[in-house]
């Protein structure tokens, strides 16, 4: 496995040496030292790159010397942070191109260490963007128990839960797995049932760890092939070894995310490939024991022949295609930095005059490895932003193993960093190949079930916000998505269906002539109109009959045009509310019941004042005649006429729409404009009522060859109990039923009216002729009938 990394370096190396424009006249050297993962080797390593050659004696300078100009290294932090301690003693540049360093960029970053490796905030951000995209909001977390792994946990579970996913288990797996942390680990990762997904970091260590802990858990009895992993590691390199020790079944289904490349690689047969790098990596080198005599330990040295053998072409584009991203580019950054070093020490010297061997001390690339933009011009394809972070783009790839037990390395997904703090985030699913347990549908990793739409989240108490109950929308509320966490109000003009979840339009409503309520009052307002049409051609017809000039003919006259013209008003209620119509509904109502109201109370006291003035000596003749009548029908009707017009120019009524009082309906309706003048109109109104039934009252037992005060009583009785049932009536109901309410009202207390009035008087003018005779009229009230 040692070799997997160190072919790529290798002819990454010899492809710079062969490219005549970068170090010209110059042979790119290299060391290349094996750290076995440990400190101690990592320490060893170091210190033989600084004796400057073979005596493992830090500063001792005899004999020919090789020139360190930068150290490359993959290591873990912990490693890293141990050659910067060494390394920046010397100013030496430090070029790292490990995944897990990026983690540790702070403002405790050693001024001499580059970081080749990409940024992982896209990386993890499309880890959370996929969980989401899936809706597997209930996953595991698993890590090394080290340094890396605890900054791998430290870093993606807030990112997570600030997205919304809970954790159902977060576990470190020790390097050494004993009995009690393996039953341990194993029930965390089966007691939550419902978890399918498991984010998976680590690296070669802490994956024989993870693959012990599997085989601990098919011992006891339970699977772990129906689980989705996520490898959160983005060198190919370690997806060998983790497929290569991992029994191939738990491979399929998996995911990861890796560094875009233009092709797939293809592992047909893993070990054959694995096998072939071996081989080309032994065939490269020639090895041999070396110990100088004042070095205290002793070393494998190997050196590389004189002409690498080439691969076959299929061999390279595999050692090419995997882990060569990064060290290539490490190595391309050393030697572009070089190269500008190299030249601008050479144009310093030949301008001074001076020619000679020129040689490049480490700490004068240290201008150039800091020049982003340089990199970004002199390298294509290579891009480093304001922060010097390598910007590069990620594919999400599907590891499917086919019947024959080979590896297919499927792209379906790509994460892409934008201008902005945004990523693009794109997957097929048609194109993923699920683990076989779910039988080719998508996996569910959910605490609870979705609550569907028209219902809301309730948080459990003291349970993680992904474990919820749900409760149904209230009342003209919805929810229109899935796992809704709360209820919201429909715009104005819209309601909730009957399972609340979605809004729909409300339906536009009003009291229209076509609807059966408004087709029933066109029918009664057309036949009182016809009826009072009727009463008013008998009594012109018949206007010089005794019966019609009692009790002033022209009041008579008044007060059925009056009511008339009531009957008429009704219409302009029904129908949509228009400019017009709400100006004049009420405004007209009120002056023309006013007007009735008026001439009934003339008639009333023309009846009082007519006995009175038949005493002798009263001085009440002088009232006699129709002045007092004329001037009551005015002065009443005049009060009501100011009030309205004070109505109409202070606070106008307007149509309008009531969208909240009938559910699911807009009710088009005339909005009064002053609550205040409408019932004061009604007040005045019905003062005038009370005033008429109180003085017919009081005037009915009066003879009878004078009395129509009995009639008007009854007919007041009926009108004010109309009006007073009017207004308890109104306030209850909503919408279209309120102006239903009013007309009717209007209709009753009409019809009261004229019944009560007149109709005795037609009854007599038309049936009972031989009544209707002056006569008859100073009969009294035993005689004959009264009036």
């Amino acid at each position: 496995m040692k070799f997997l990394d160190l072919l790529p370096f290798l002819f990454a190396t010899e492809e710079i040496n062969k490219q005549p424009r970068i170090l010209p006249n110059i042979t790119l050297g290299y060391n290349v030292y094996e750290n076995y993962f440990t400190a101690r080797f990592t320490y060893d390593g170091v210190v033989d790159l600084l004796s400057g050659g073979q005596k493992h004696v830090p500063n001792y300078s005899c004999g020919g010397q090789n020139n360190l100009l930068a150290v490359l290294e993959g290591a873990d932090s912990e490693t890293s942070n141990q050659i910067s301690t060494i390394l920046g003693i010397h100013k030496i540049p430090q070029i790292s191109y490990g995944f897990v360093n990026q983690m540790l960029k702070d403002e405790t970053q050693p001024p001499f260490l580059y970081r080749m490796a990409p940024k992982q905030d896209a990386y993890f951000m499309g880890i959370v963007k996929m969980l989401l995209h899936f809706r597997w909001m209930w996953i595991g977390l698993l890590a090394p128990d080290n340094d890396k792994g605890e900054r791998f946990l430290r870093t993606l579970t807030p990112v997570v839960i600030r997205s919304g996913i809970c954790v159902a288990f977060t576990e470190s797996i020790p390097e050494l797995n004993s009995g009690i942390e393996l039953r341990f680990l194993t029930y965390s990762l089966f007691k939550q049932a419902n978890c399918n997904v498991v984010v998976y970091y680590g690296d070669f260590h802490s994956m024989i760890s993870l693959n012990t802990m599997i085989k601990y858990v098919e011992k006891t009895g339970k699977s772990t092939v129906g689980k989705v992993w996520i490898t959160a590691i983005l060198h190919d390199l370690s997806l060998r070894c983790f497929f290569k020790m991992f029994d191939i079944q738990h491979i399929h289904g998996s995911f990861s995310f890796l560094i875009q490349k233009n092709t797939n690689t293809k592992y047909d047969n893993l070990y054959s490939v694995l096998s072939t790098f071996t081989k080309i990596g032994e065939g490269a080198f020639r090895c041999f024991y070396s110990k100088h005599r004042l070095s205290v330990k002793g070393w494998l040295r190997c050196r590389q022949k004189k002409e690498l053998e080439t691969p076959s072409h299929e061999e390279l584009e595999s050692i090419l295609s995997q882990d060569s991203y990064s060290i290539y580019n490490s190595i391309q950054v050393v030697a572009h930095a070089l190269n500008a070093a190299s030249l601008s020490r050479s144009n310093r010297m030949l301008s001074g005059g001076w020619l000679g061997h020129q040689k490049v001390q480490p700490w004068q690339l240290h201008p150039f490895l800091r020049n982003f933009q340089f990199l970004n011009n002199s390298m294509e394809g290579v891009y480093f932003d304001e922060n010097g972070d390598m910007v590069v783009n990620f594919d999400i790839v599907n590891w499917v193993v086919t019947p024959n037990r080979s590896i297919v390395r499927v792209n379906v997904g790509r994460v892409e960093r934008q201008s902005s703090p945004e990523i693009k985030f794109t997957i097929d699913q048609d194109a993923i190949v699920w683990p076989r347990r779910f039988n080719k549908t998508l996996p569910y990793s959910r605490c609870t079930e979705s609550c569907r739409p028209g219902y809301a989240k309730v948080i459990k108490e003291g349970e993680p916000p992904c474990c919820y109950d749900c409760a149904p929308c209230v009342e003209r509320t919805v929810s229109t998505q899935e796992d809704a966490s709360h209820c919201q109000k429909c715009p104005e003009d819209q309601h909730p269906n009957k399972i609340r979840d979605q809004c729909v339009l409300k339906h536009v409503t009003f009291l229209s002539y076509e609807e059966p309520l408004g087709i029933i009052l066109n029918i009664l307002t057309l036949f009182f109109i016809l009826i009072t049409s009727l009463v008013l051609v008998i009594f012109i017809k018949y206007l010089d009959t005794p019966v019609v000039k009692a009790n002033n003919r022209d009041l008579s006259y008044i007060l059925l045009v009056s009511l008339l013209l009531s009957f008429l008003s009704s219409f302009l209620f029904i129908g949509e509310p228009r400019e017009v119509t709400c100006l004049l509904r009420q405004s007209a109502f009120s002056v023309i019941f006013s007007t009735a109201v008026s001439s009934v109370l003339a008639k009333t006291v023309t009846v009082v004042v007519a006995f009175m003035a038949s005493k002798p000596g009263s001085r009440m003749r002088k009232w006699l005649g129709k002045s007092l009548a004329n001037f009551i029908v005015y002065a009443c009707s005049g009060i009501q006429v100011g009030i309205c017009t004070l109505w109409l120019a202070i606070s106008p009524p307007f149509p309008d729409s009531d969208m909240h009082s009938q559910p699911g309906e807009i009710v088009l309706q005339c909005n009064e404009g002053s609550v205040a003048m409408f019932y004061a109109a009604l007040g005045y109104m019905g003062f005038l009522a009370a005033v008429c039934f109180t003085v017919a009252f009081l005037a009915r037992k009066l003879p009878g060859a004078f009395n129509e005060a009995k009639l008007i009583t009854f007919s007041m009785l009926v009108f004010c109990s109309v009006w007073v049932s009017f207004v308890p009536s109104y306030l209850s109901t909503k919408g279209k039923y309120m102006v239903a309410v009013q007309i009717f009202s209007i209709l009753a207390s009409s019809l009261g009216l004229l019944s009560c009035i007149f109709l005795p008087k037609c009854y007599i003018i038309i049936l009972r002729p031989q009544l209707n005779t002056k006569g008859h009229l100073m009969m009294k009230p035993q005689d004959g009938i009264c009036f």
